[in-house]
């Protein structure tokens, strides 16, 4: 027979131990070259830029109709 345990495990002592198991959001900085929101530390996806240098050839999005 495996372990059992001896006592019921309280609502706010599970949640407690669950309390890091969550979701967070991504930490976005804005870029210096466009302002457009951009992950911390990553090349920005809108103009291509990474620590003032052109990394990325970024073509211009064709306009829905």
């Amino acid at each position: 027979m495996g372990a059992v345990p001896k006592k019921k495990i309280s609502k706010s002592r599970r949640g407690m131990r669950r309390m890091h198991d969550k979701l967070k959001l991504p930490q976005l900085s804005q870029c210096p070259q466009c302002h457009a929101p951009k992950k911390t530390h990553h090349v920005c996806p809108t103009c291509g830029t990474y620590n003032g240098h052109q990394i990325l050839k970024v073509k211009p999005k064709a306009q829905a109709q």
